[in-house]
């Protein structure tokens, strides 16, 4: 996955072979759909660009999950725009030209590839790329898998995409677990603590990948209608049943700007909004 993973598990009988089974899950679906294999199923979907590919029930729920977040994101979330790190560097500070952009964006756009039941064809110059619900969902899997063999607590971590199994068993009784929120600007520092009790937890931020230039930060997250970053909120976090949920709607929310403070309360979730200056945003859903 790229990043630090654990599992913070109950000392419970077996526990380790359960931490075992939950791993393999892990390694299973970033074999599967990484983009950086070769032998993956998603490399290999790529690769046969423009012709009829047969695809699994697996990678057919996934294509209609980021189909409907392409829809419900006014295309915004597209998993067809990763072709836009080819026109950016984030490990050098400079800016792609126009025309480098306007080539890449005509190749890019959900409503271009055909999905029905198991056969997928997509055109001859898309690419597909998982990186943005693939750790999410896997996190959800490894966290299925603890919950089928009777365990609701403890906490999936994925490179800080979250799935809560469930509270902590204290003497006093069930508590939230008291998770941090990263510091944009100091990351490995806590600005905020969210206590949750179930489900998932993620966040999209500026800071994992960037660079500055002339005073103004350049970030990861693109926005693939225009092949720009997006730059009004420094992070945002949510909360959401699941980790693939509260994944999507982060990145979607980074992506709205301005607009995605109404469209989060619209989602009826928690969130927490950080702008550049580190003001903070806390969304709660009304009351009943």
């Amino acid at each position: 996955m790229a990043s630090p993973c654990c599992f913070h598990l109950p000392d419970l009988p077996g526990i380790h072979n359960l931490a075992q089974a939950m791993e393999a899950e892990v390694r299973r679906i970033e074999q599967k759909y990484s983009r950086y294999r070769h032998d993956s199923v998603l490399s290999r979907l790529n690769a046969h660009a423009g012709k009829t590919s047969v695809i699994d029930a697996e990678t057919a729920w996934l294509l209609n999950y980021a189909r409907v977040c392409f829809e419900q994101s006014d295309g915004l979330f597209d998993i067809s725009s990763g072709i836009l790190r080819s026109a950016w560097d984030f490990r050098s500070p400079s800016l792609p030209a126009e025309a480098t952009l306007n080539a890449l964006l005509p190749r890019i756009g959900l409503t271009r590839l055909r999905l029905q039941e198991n056969e997928l064809l997509m055109p001859a110059d898309m690419e597909l790329d998982f990186g943005g619900i693939g750790k999410e969902y896997a996190a959800d899997c490894a966290a299925a898998i603890a919950r089928n063999a009777g365990v609701h607590q403890g906490i999936v971590d994925l490179g800080g995409d979250l799935h809560i199994l469930g509270p902590k068993i204290t003497a006093q009784g069930e508590q939230p677990w008291l998770l941090g929120v990263r510091n944009p600007r100091q990351p490995e520092q806590a600005i905020a603590q969210l206590p949750v009790y179930r489900g998932g937890m993620a966040t999209s931020g500026d800071y994992e990948r960037y660079f500055e230039l002339d005073g103004r930060r350049y970030c990861h997250l693109l926005n693939p209608h225009t092949g720009w970053p997006v730059s009004y909120w420094a992070s945002v976090t949510v909360l959401a049943p699941s980790c693939l949920l509260a994944g999507t709607l982060s990145s979607i929310a980074m992506l709205r700007e301005a607009s995605a403070t109404n469209w989060l309360q619209e989602q009826d979730v928690h969130a927490l909004l950080i702008e550049p200056s580190l003001q903070l945003q806390a969304l709660t859903p009304p009351a009943g």
